[in-house]
């Protein structure tokens, strides 16, 4: 890479997300890796996912080796303004009303466990008293 880095803006760096022509903003570097893209051992799919936005996590999760680390240098084309990044967005739940658990149980609920195996218990005994041969 030059002495004097070339400063590249979000927009500039997003249009370059096919495979004959893939740039990555890792650690607000750009890396061209297109000449990369079939030696990378995760496949093309796994660079060009990383397109059109800070890669820098994606990067860093994997935990590359120390001479990927390295190889990084020769890909290297300049900086990113990060003025032009595209703010993080963060993950934010929707709200849902608190769960209020009942603490009575459910009064029908509560007879039916006692009251269906006794009727089903009477229902055997009734059957076997009216069809018993004697």
């Amino acid at each position: 890479m030059a002495a004097d880095p070339k400063t590249y803006n979000f927009d500039e760096v997003a249009k370059h997300n096919v495979t004959k022509d893939c740039w990555l903003i890792i650690s607000g570097k750009v890396y061209d890796v297109t000449p990369f893209m079939d030696e990378h051992p995760g496949g093309d799919d796994v660079l060009l996912a990383a397109t059109g936005k800070d890669a820098t996590n994606d990067f860093e999760d994997i935990g590359h080796s120390t001479s990927a680390r390295e190889m990084m240098a020769k890909y290297c084309i300049g900086d990113i303004d990060s003025s032009t990044l595209q703010a993080k967005r963060t993950y934010v739940p929707a709200q849902q009303a608190p769960y209020k658990a009942d603490k009575t149980p459910d009064f029908m609920i509560t007879i039916l466990q006692f009251l269906v195996p006794i009727l089903i218990l009477g229902l055997a005994l009734a059957v076997r008293h009216f069809t018993k041969v004697e």
